[in-house]
């Protein structure tokens, strides 16, 4: 201990440091600030006792007399002043492309073809305001890159299918082949098909609002993607369950024979809402329904009618408040496969066409045929006015209105309109319709009110309107 004592003796004696930090802190107050603690400071239990000038910590940090503040004020804001803010500097951009007349020549090609970069394509047509013979040669070769690259789609041509299978079967025709009212559904459940292909997997979860319409006013249903095929192959499950297949409901299905009754099933059943997984149930179900619509003859079982004793005609679907023949079945479900497929691609922004014009028109055949009993249910219910004279007897002609359907699947139907049993006659027609195929097939369907149907009219007005309200009653969940 005595050793370490005089180490620290000598280190004050010898180096001289004592004297060194003394002069330090003395210096620091010989520059004219006044030091705060020379009159002491105030101790917190009242007692007053000088400051050692000598510690460190006891420098200024105010201002001394006659010189500038240790901490500057805060600077006050331009915008508090009152004044114009200055103008911002102005960044000069890049020095435009300075070309040669032979080199913005020798770029005409590029040019046309869209292959220049942006500053050659701005030096070009600057060049082209000002080169009459530039300008001459630059149109030409515009013209000829039209030739070799024609606008068009790059979706696939919805009949290509269509046409593919005509021509192969036409080369080695089936030994069982699809009937023709079956080919509608078989056509309009593969173009869905390959709808769904493209679609990635975020977009099964799309918005999509089904829509129809009830009564006197349209209404709808919010959904998925994935739930509008779940509802798709619930309703299609009734034409299986016609052809002897298994019901995609199970034995839940007996006790829900109507399409909104089974769709809503089939969503309350899943404890999450349907998913991407549904579509292959549903393509499975269609692929087996064709496949089986295949060995009927006119729509009834060749084991069904040898059963019954029967021909054919006797195989019919029930859909809970009527029911339709199996051929006019197929055709209503290849019907709403397309408005809803229609649907999905307004949900993922697609493109898609309407059917085939040989589908189409069967499928406006089919609307025609059923709007005199769709009259008839509205009178019923009290939501059209009965007819003007009395009903007439089934087979004879009635009071007619003309249905023209133009565009491709068109033609004319003459509609009975004092009752269902009556037949359309030319000599008793008294109103006149004329729509787009596509434009009664949305209002059939229920996507657009029968007061917004594009259609020209000419004849009895209420009869035209009760027309029209009876092709919008036609659609359904």
């Amino acid at each position: 201990m005595t050793e370490g004592n005089d180490r620290f003796e000598s280190f004050d004696d010898e180096g001289g440091n004592q004297d060194k930090y003394e002069n330090t802190y003395e210096n620091t107050y010989e520059d004219g600030h006044e030091d705060p603690y020379e009159d002491g400071y105030e101790d917190p239990r009242g007692s007053r006792e000088p400051r050692d000038p000598g510690l460190p910590g006891s420098g200024d940090a105010g201002p001394g007399p006659g010189g500038p503040p240790r901490i500057p004020p805060p600077r006050t804001s331009v915008e508090d002043t009152g004044r114009a803010l200055p103008e911002p500097a102005a960044t000069p951009g890049p020095a435009p492309l300075v070309l040669e007349h032979r080199v913005l020549k020798s770029l005409l090609g590029a040019w046309a073809l869209a292959a220049c970069s942006a500053d050659e394509t701005t030096a070009v047509e600057d060049h082209l305001g000002h080169c009459g013979s530039c300008a001459d040669e630059a149109l030409r070769l515009r013209e000829a890159v039209g030739l070799l690259h024609p606008a068009e789609s790059l979706d696939l041509d919805p009949t290509l299918r269509t046409r593919v299978l005509t021509s192969c079967l036409d080369r080695r025709p089936p030994r069982i082949p699809v009937p023709e009212w079956a080919a509608p559904y078989d056509a309009e459940t593969a173009r869905l098909d390959a709808l769904l292909q493209d679609i990635g997997g975020s977009e099964w979860h799309a918005p999509v609002r089904l829509r129809w319409f009830e009564g006197d006013g349209p209404t709808s249903r919010r959904t998925t993607v994935a739930g509008v095929i779940a509802h798709l192959l619930s309703v299609d499950g009734l034409v299986a369950v016609a052809l002897g297949l298994d019901d995609p409901l199970g034995v839940a299905g007996a006790e829900r024979p109507t399409p909104q009754e089974r769709t809503e099933a089939y969503w309350r059943a899943s404890d999450v809402p349907p998913t991407r997984s549904v579509r292959r149930p549903w393509r499975e179900q269609s692929h087996t329904i064709v496949r089986t619509a295949s060995f009927v003859e006119g729509g009834a079982s060749h084991a069904r009618a040898v059963e019954r004793g029967a021909g054919s005609g006797l195989l019919t679907v029930a859909y809970g408040g009527f029911e339709l023949p199996l051929s006019d079945s197929l055709l209503d479900r290849a019907f709403e496969c397309w408005v809803h497929a229609g649907d999905i691609a307004d949900a993922v922004d697609y493109p898609y066409e309407p059917p085939a014009p040989r589908h189409l028109h069967r499928m406006i055949d089919l609307a025609a045929r059923m709007l005199p009993v769709s009259l008839a249910e509205r009178r019923r219910a009290g939501l059209s006015a009965p007819p003007a004279r009395h009903l007439v007897t089934a087979g004879a002609p009635g009071r007619s209105l003309r249905l023209e359907i133009e565009g491709s699947g068109g033609g004319e139907w003459l509609i009975p309109l004092d009752s269902p049993g009556a037949v359309g006659s030319a000599e008793r027609e008294v109103a006149h319709v004329a729509l787009d195929g596509v434009e009664f097939c949305r209002l059939a369907a229920g996507h657009v009110s029968p007061e917004e149907a594009a259609a020209g009219q000419d004849g009895d007005r209420e009869a035209i309107r009760d027309v029209l309200f009876a092709a919008a009653s036609l659609s359904r969940m």
